[in-house]
């Protein structure tokens, strides 16, 4: 397999992590206390503790909703490999994680003159499945997808980035990171996608992340929690910016978040629609997949 296809697997992977969200330690156990009645327009801005209210309430409706819909763009800094744009679109499951989503987009392609036009990733719990296309098929007896273990087999980690331990997070997890921000605000009322919608934005360092987490970060030991932070120092992450549009229903119909790297700044949009229509994601049939930890495996016994 080529360096292109291997860049593909790697851009995948940190596709992954990026819409799980990359705040491992984060629990939501902030977010857990009694919902209110969902937004409504409002002329002028809302209070700290009425966004507060409107946050926990969409925190609680999109946990219970399990799946959404989901279009989503990622950005990458040019001094992310080149950097690029990596369009997505499909169902989202969390409770339990799951993916089945196409993807298109500069960060696929380039370099790669075998690469297709779009293709198609699938996640359930650990493993992620990625059809690599006709091309490399050819080149795998026919085979044309690639399992990758998540949880970091021996020989995987590099590839993951560790980031494997973030993989169960999701938009209802991103909502209570927001509620930890100490300069969470409302923003005023817009239309997304034609739907009557209001703006909330906070911000938060990783050390703020941290702080604000500290029940869930003391179940972890002292290895545990030095991965934890190794893991994010390797990627660099400074911080989170978010805003989301939360719709009269009092569901998020649009996330957009700004991981702070050393080297950039990775963009994330993501619009969310039909909340709650079970996520039906399948593996593909063994007989067309390959597994990358038994490549790996044969790799450093030869």
């Amino acid at each position: 397999m080529g360096m292109t296809a291997w860049k593909r697997v790697g851009v995948s992977l940190t596709a992954v992590a990026v819409i799980a969200g990359v705040a491992g330690c984060q629990d939501g156990e902030g977010a857990k206390k009694a919902a209110q009645a969902p937004v409504e327009a409002e002329p002028q801005l809302q209070t700290h503790e009425a966004v507060t209210k409107v946050i926990q309430a969409a925190y609680e409706k999109t946990s219970e909703a399990k799946s959404a819909r989901i279009r989503m763009t990622i950005t990458m800094p040019a001094a992310m490999d080149g950097g690029g744009t990596m369009e997505m679109t499909g169902v989202q499951g969390w409770d339990p994680a799951a993916l089945d989503i196409s993807m298109k987009g500069s960060l696929m392609t380039a370099g790669d003159p075998d690469a297709p036009e779009q293709t198609r990733m699938i996640m359930l719990g650990d493993a992620m499945y990625m059809d690599m296309g006709a091309a490399r098929a050819a080149e795998m007896n026919g085979k044309r997808w690639m399992k990758v273990d998540l949880k970091g087999e021996k020989g995987q980690e590099d590839l993951t980035g560790g980031l494997q331990s973030s993989v169960n997070q999701d938009p209802a997890q991103q909502l209570a990171l927001m509620l930890d921000s100490p300069n969470l605000e409302h923003i005023g009322a817009e239309k997304i996608n034609g739907v009557q919608a209001q703006h909330y934005k906070g911000t938060l360092s990783f050390q703020q992340m941290l702080d604000a987490n500290k029940a869930k970060s003391a179940t972890l030991s002292k290895a545990e929690r030095e991965k934890l932070i190794a893991n994010v120092e390797k990627i660099g992450l400074k911080g989170y910016d978010t805003d989301v549009w939360v719709d009269a229903a009092g569901y998020p119909v649009r996330m957009v978040v700004g991981m702070t790297t050393v080297v950039g700044t990775v963009h994330m949009k993501a619009d969310y629609t039909d909340y709650g229509p079970k996520a039906t994601v399948k593996a593909p049939p063994a007989k067309d997949t390959y597994d990358l930890s038994q490549m790996l495996k044969g790799l450093g016994e030869s």
